[in-house]
């Protein structure tokens, strides 16, 4: 349940989406992440950092391998909720996105 709170505060998945493929400064962050105030994206990556998921390299902050674990995981969300997306925006709500493998 720890994972779930953590993952459910707001900023924590588009900080790791944005972490995914490679570091970013503070800056690069913010500007990626429209909208995040300093001392949330602040309080984010403190806590990513304290659970073991990113760290901080030489070009910036960056996912640990444990961290790019977990967005193995999440991964397949961003396919399904472009699916769910489509059909929203199409109107038909009451129809389940096509299964993604």
């Amino acid at each position: 349940m720890a994972l779930f709170d953590l993952l459910g505060r707001s900023w924590t998945l588009g900080v790791l989406w944005q972490l995914a493929d490679r570091s970013l400064t503070f800056r690069e962050l913010q500007d990626r992440c429209e909208g995040v105030s300093p001392t949330v994206l602040n309080r984010r990556l403190k806590e990513l950092r304290e659970s073991g998921l990113l760290d901080r390299d030489a070009h910036g902050y960056c996912l640990v391998p444990l961290g790019h674990e977990l967005f193995g995981l999440l991964k397949p969300f961003g396919k399904w909720s472009e699916s769910w997306a489509a059909g929203l925006s199409d109107g038909d709500t009451g129809s389940r996105p096509e299964s993604v493998e």
